[in-house]
């Protein structure tokens, strides 16, 4: 096998690892709401989106996730409507936990990308805490650039994985 045989099967080999995704809300059918609490909660369980105490609800009608300008964490007045939407929601369902999970484009190091959506989700736990939310229901987790909703070297693609995501992870049992 010479080295460009070599370095594609690598590669091929980095890309399918890429593509696995487990997001904290997959411990829910374990009974588990992604910090080790048992919650009752299984798989198929986020409920009615017209329900407004159901998880589809919040990731559906209040939304999920809030998006960035180019390098950069701080809130545009769309992001700062969606989280006030998100406290709202928070504060009427307390048996919640969340994980909020920064991302990045593509473009700029693994290191910087990193860094940046640690920023992006510090940005949203603070003003969710300044809304109310106790610090010890939130989480925050950084990607980077590692898990694009959509890879394309193309501002549309980099529009939309510069995010900050909301995970409702479970509740607490009872």
């Amino acid at each position: 096998m010479n080295l460009t045989t070599k370095s594609l099967l690598l590669l091929a080999g980095l890309a399918l690892a890429a593509c696995n995704n487990p997001r904290p809300d997959t411990f829910a059918g374990a009974g588990l709401d992604g910090f080790g609490n048992g919650t009752g909660i299984t798989t198929g369980t986020l409920g009615d989106p017209n329900d407004p105490r159901s998880i589809a609800h919040f990731q559906q009608r209040i939304g999920d996730r809030v998006f960035f300008t180019d390098d950069s964490s701080e809130l545009t007045p769309e992001g700062r409507s969606t989280l006030q939407g998100q406290a709202a929601w928070l504060r009427s369902n307390p048996q919640f936990a969340i994980l909020i999970e920064g991302h990045a484009d593509e473009r700029g190091t693994r290191e910087y990308n990193v860094a940046l959506g640690a920023r992006r989700a510090d940005t949203v736990q603070r003003f969710l805490i300044a809304e109310g939310i106790e610090a010890s229901r939130i989480r925050t987790v950084s990607y980077g650039k590692e898990r694009p909703v959509e890879a394309c070297a193309e501002p549309r693609c980099w529009n939309i994985n510069r995010r900050a995501v909301t995970v409702v992870s479970g509740g607490v049992a009872g």
